[in-house]
């Protein structure tokens, strides 16, 4: 379902990041992982185009999720501006969701998430399904 796609997930858990890129190079996708906004921004600005998808964690310590979104936002399209972004996070509320919404994701997910519904929600926000 991810075949061929490039991913690049955003945690300062190390144990998600190696959960999540399991997880999606076992459906196809080839994973970037960092452990933080500004190591993600790095790797956007130095690889803009190789990225399909960015999924990012919200609660990261110094810069946050929405830090990052924004960043990404203000760069233009051909250096990874419009990445399609999946906020996954264990904040939950409305307000969160619709916060991380207004920022700049296209997605808010609750963490946990079944691996399946993960794979799913990618697919659909690359329009592979």
């Amino acid at each position: 379902m991810l075949t061929g796609l490039q991913i690049l997930v955003v945690d300062d858990q190390v144990d998600t990041l190696e959960v999540l890129k399991f997880v999606l190079e076992r459906y196809g996708a080839e994973v970037q992982t960092v452990g933080s906004a500004r190591a993600a921004l790095t790797t956007l600005s130095e690889n803009s185009s190789s990225y399909d998808v960015l999924i990012c964690d919200i609660g990261m310590p110094q810069e946050d999720g929405y830090w990052l979104i924004q960043q990404v936002r203000s760069l233009s399209p051909e250096n990874g501006g419009q990445i399609p972004a999946i906020a996954l996070t264990a904040y939950t509320r409305e307000e969160e969701r619709q916060r991380a919404i207004d920022a700049g994701f296209q997605r808010h997910v609750a963490k946990p998430i079944e691996p399946v519904q993960l794979t799913e929600f990618i697919a659909d926000l690359v329009r592979r399904i």
